[in-house]
């Protein structure tokens, strides 16, 4: 995903600037915090009731825990995607805050 014109897959790279891998850093914790936001908003998605119920109680318990990841991989694909935009709002302000933060200093 690109943010600000930064591809966060750059992140790791050998001799990129540590500016860039540090910004790279905060679009890959805001994407996560989003999933994280998204995956808790698809949960009631997720039943425990299955429709298919053939009395197997240890075949429900697999079903959620199938169920579960993949509301997980739903979430972190779309804010991967670029999401509601709450990534991108949370690097600008944090990007903010530390242009304040560094003015401050400069006094």
């Amino acid at each position: 995903m690109r943010i600000d014109g930064i591809d966060a897959i750059s992140g790791g790279a050998i001799g990129v600037d540590p500016a860039v891998r540090e910004h790279s850093r905060l679009v890959d914790a805001a994407q996560q915090f989003e999933g994280l936001m998204l995956q808790e908003m698809l949960k009631p998605l997720q039943s425990s009731e299955n429709k298919w119920d053939s009395g197997d109680k240890d075949a429900d318990k697999s079903l959620d825990t199938l169920s579960s990841y993949g509301i997980e991989a739903v979430a972190m694909a779309i804010s991967k995607g670029g999401g509601l935009g709450i990534a991108k709002s949370v690097v600008q302000q944090v990007n903010h805050e530390a242009a304040l933060k560094k003015g401050m200093h400069e006094y």
